[in-house]
């Protein structure tokens, strides 16, 4: 159910694409002392709330905020190579840990990996999740089809999976609770009424929990269900993106 390793391989990569494993776990997939230090000057200067989840802050904008509305997605776009180059900015001297992320799975997975497009444009990627003392962040799922369901490319995907560089974590909880089982949208959406999730307890019991530390990547399919369990003092951040699997004869391709 959990793959854990030392190395973002081909292998442990292939394995969670092709969904025989739930999630994968590397550890210090960038050295802790490093990861607490990106997160102090990342913090530093400030971040924003999301715009469907106000308790949780981000910096950048995801795409499923702009929520199938032309103008936000106008300003998902106009703001993408904005918004990657602060994320570089706010890590220098140190590199930005998505970067380094996407440079080894290019590396890595054999026929490449890039930048996704959308609608002829490159969409955004790396952004910054803030979650403060004693908020969970509830049980969701992530479905590019359902952000874009007009374009074929969201429709292709066979895999999407959540990846997540963490930078500091409270001493207690934030942990990843993951369900292995799907909603349909329609299912979700009526489950959650006006809320961006659903309370966790109402899916039971979790079949993974993942208590990540400083340093670790955390991957997993997104279209299960997943959470966050509230943490019990510090800040909880998070470097994230998507990456799309179309099959092993095909780039991966990354986004937020």
């Amino acid at each position: 159910m959990l793959l854990e390793s030392n190395e973002l391989d081909l292998n442990a990569m292939g394995k969670l694409a092709r969904q025989e494993v739930l999630a994968l776990r590397v550890r210090k997939f960038i050295a802790s002392d490093i990861a607490l230090k990106l997160g102090d000057k990342i913090l530093f200067q400030g971040f924003e709330k999301y715009s469907n989840a106000p308790s949780i802050g981000r910096i950048g904008m995801a795409f499923y905020e702009a929520e199938n509305q032309p103008p936000r997605i106008a300003d998902y776009f106009e703001s993408a190579y904005e918004n990657i180059d602060e994320l570089r900015k706010r890590c220098f001297p140190y590199f930005s840990p998505i970067d380094l992320l996407r440079c080894k799975l290019d590396e890595t997975w054999l026929p490449g990996a890039q930048l996704e497009t959308l609608y002829g444009r490159k969409m955004y990627v790396g952004l910054s999740r803030v979650i403060k003392p004693g908020v969970r962040f509830l049980a969701h799922h992530d479905i590019f089809a359902k952000d874009a369901p007009d374009s074929f490319k969201a429709r292709s995907l066979q895999t999407q999976i959540a990846a997540n560089v963490y930078l500091t974590m409270p001493s207690e909880g934030g942990a990843v609770q993951i369900w292995d089982r799907e909603l349909t949208p329609e299912q979700f959406d009526g489950m959650r009424g006006d809320s961006y999730g659903i309370d966790p307890e109402i899916l039971g019991e979790p079949d993974l929990e993942i208590r990540p530390e400083p340093g670790d990547l955390v991957l997993f399919n997104s279209r299960r269900m997943h959470a966050v369990t509230p943490g019990s003092d510090d800040l909880r951040l998070s470097l994230s993106c998507f990456i799309g699997y179309r099959g092993e004869a095909s780039p991966l391709s990354f986004w937020s």
